[in-house]
């Protein structure tokens, strides 16, 4: 028996996350999930800019195609946030981007503390 995936894609309010929801799709089989994670800083704009609200239309369309359901978490905290929801939801796979600003994402801040809090879980960069 094939072991059940939870897949969970960190995506931004970019349009350009459609290849990591894509990444995401890509990775499962049939009775694998698939969640789609916003997380967005308490610190930040959310929604003032007009283009905020056309991106997350976007974003959920893009993760509709595919069968997940976009979940945004506005949070004081963004790493803990992410790590909790892992854990909430079993996560075994997370799907991460990589920029051009941040050509080592294997070894950012944010990769490395989420490989700590979450140990079990397989992080794949795209």
């Amino acid at each position: 028996m094939k072991d059940h995936k939870n897949v969970m894609v960190c995506v931004t309010q970019q349009k350009t996350c459609k290849r990591l929801i894509m990444g995401g799709y890509n990775e499962i089989n049939e009775g694998d999930n698939l969640y789609i994670i916003h997380v967005v800083s308490e610190n930040d704009n959310f929604l003032y800019n007009s283009n905020d609200g056309e991106a997350l239309e976007y974003l959920f369309d893009a993760s509709k195609k595919v069968g997940a359901d976009l979940t945004v978490i506005r949070s004081k905290d963004v790493i803990k946030a992410i790590s909790d929801f892992a854990i909430k939801n079993n996560i075994t796979h997370i799907i991460m981007g990589s920029s051009p600003s941040d050509k080592d994402i294997e070894n950012s801040n944010i990769t490395r503390v989420l490989k700590e809090m979450l140990p079990k879980a397989k992080f794949i960069i795209i």
